[in-house]
């Protein structure tokens, strides 16, 4: 059933509010991908706050001309059937989640990404952000960098006070 005037603008209003939340945007083409399998990747990346939306591609280019951070965007990727991984909260999670969904699903690919700063990235850019680990992996990563060396020193101290508790216990006994 075809869109009304009304219903699509609701449509645009809705996605240039979710361009405008969105730390990043991540484009896909889903050619070939079954119903039920896009109904499963929008169950999966629900889980990390990232919300996929299949939108016209006329009706999201209307909204990233309405938003005027995002008006210098270069919209010439954006042909085909698409979907859009918008999330609010984190920068790769959109990206992730759409990465984990193509190693079973082969026929979803990345197109790109919008910022929000107004850039488009390529896919190969979004390819390499979903490799990234997530941020509280990175954030354990660097505690624990940072708790090597304390834990060094600890040892160190805790070693040659046992061996000086040692030597004072076998002096003391002599």
């Amino acid at each position: 059933m075809a869109l009304t005037k009304d219903k699509k603008q609701q449509v645009v209003d809705e996605v240039a509010s979710l361009l405008a939340d969105s730390k990043l945007t991540v484009v896909a083409a889903y050619q070939g991908t079954t119903v039920k399998a896009l109904q499963q990747l929008r169950r999966d990346a629900k889980n990390d706050q990232t919300q996929v939306k299949v939108v016209k591609n006329r009706l999201v280019i209307k909204a990233i001309e309405k938003n005027e951070a995002l008006k210098d965007v270069d919209t010439s990727a954006l042909k085909g059937q698409l979907l859009y991984a918008f999330n609010n909260a984190d920068e790769v999670a959109p990206a992730k989640a759409l990465a984990t969904f193509a190693k079973t699903n082969p026929t979803l690919q990345f197109v790109g990404a919008i910022g929000p700063d107004g850039t488009f990235m390529s896919a190969e850019e979004v390819n390499a952000l979903a490799t990234l680990p997530s941020k509280t992996q990175l954030i354990a990563g660097i505690i624990n960098t940072l708790n090597g060396p304390v834990n060094g020193v600890i040892s160190g101290l805790g070693g040659n006070l046992h061996g000086l508790l040692d030597a004072i216990a076998a002096k003391n006994g002599n």
